[in-house]
């Protein structure tokens, strides 16, 4: 398990130090010179300049990744170019909501699908299992903007059970906002999961020790519980932890929808903005989030399945 963990952290090192190269190239890709663009076709000369020597652009390549590089490690991702502020004290305020959304919706994702993929392997090739299946299909098919907009006019307009946006006051009034945002994405991530698990249980239950388990006696819910979807949840974890990488993506776009204070909806005002230290400050934390929930599901994996840490030992 020891030289296994070792292995996995300096993987997820070597792919945050890429993360950090293609954030650093950002401004690299901008056409034209980064500066202009931040300040204008109408900027003087030498306010254009100033701003290139206070962004390092006037420094060469490898000197400037390395201080960035060097920077990022220290958390310190420089200075905003709209609101002359510390990019990290832009977003250390607005990390808390995006990662309490992104845990909801991985939450309600799985509460729906387990449930679900349970009963479609049970009814395999029966009416319940075919329409699981189809109302998955159409959700997961379904934008997320437009699911959203839907769960409002349902849940917000007419049944007035959550609130459309906005972020709440305190720990319980943020998931009651978080509520529709949490149910849009976790309706999109579901589907997903109701597919591996269910194919994980339809192969479980056709297995040898499910049935030495019934021929022993034992209630079904426990041979349910303690073979199949024991046995079928190691699929589903990586598949879960892959797609907090897809929730990521999608909360730029919901945070908008419903109003959210986080990174998603700065994300949008700095790239309209042209805001670069904040694009990459915030395409740098989100980077790092998915490494380290992909290295906590590698390691919840191989607690699930010792086979992983022998293979990954050899």
């Amino acid at each position: 398990m020891g030289f296994y963990l070792i292995r996995r952290m300096l993987q997820s090192l070597m792919a945050l130090i890429g993360i950090t190269l293609v954030a650093f190239l950002l401004i690299q890709l901008v056409p034209g010179d980064p500066a202009r663009a931040v300040l204008g076709p109408r900027a003087s000369a030498s306010a254009v300049a100033a701003l290139r020597r206070a962004m390092g652009l006037d420094r060469s390549l490898p000197t400037q990744y390395w201080s960035f590089l060097t920077n990022a490690f220290h958390l310190n991702f420089g200075f905003s170019t709209l609101q002359q502020s510390p990019v990290a004290s832009l977003i250390w305020p607005r990390l808390g909501s995006t990662l309490l959304l992104t845990a909801y919706a991985t939450v309600v994702s799985v509460v729906f699908a387990v449930p679900l993929a349970l009963v479609s392997a049970l009814r395999r090739n029966r009416p319940a299992d075919h329409a699981i299946r189809l109302t998955t299909m159409v959700t997961f098919a379904m934008p997320a903007f437009w699911l959203g907009l839907l769960l409002i006019l349902l849940l917000s307009v007419h049944l007035t059970v959550f609130p459309p946006s906005g972020y709440g006051v305190g720990f319980v009034g943020h998931l009651d906002s978080l509520t529709l945002p949490a149910l849009t994405l976790g309706l999109g991530l579901a589907p997903l999961i109701v597919r591996t698990l269910r194919g994980s249980m339809v192969e479980t239950l056709g297995s040898e020790y499910v049935e030495a388990a019934r021929a022993r006696g034992f209630r079904e819910a426990r041979v349910l519980r303690r073979y199949v979807l024991r046995n079928s949840l190691v699929a589903s974890v990586t598949v879960v932890g892959v797609n907090v990488g897809y929730i990521l993506s999608i909360v730029v776009v919901i945070e908008n929808v419903f109003a959210l204070p986080g990174l998603g909806s700065l994300l949008v005002t700095s790239v309209q903005n042209r805001d670069f230290p904040v694009v990459q400050g915030i395409a740098l934390v989100l980077g790092a989030i998915v490494i380290i929930v992909n290295l906590v599901t590698d390691l919840g994996y191989s607690l699930l399945d010792p086979r992983i840490r022998l293979s990954g030992n050899r």
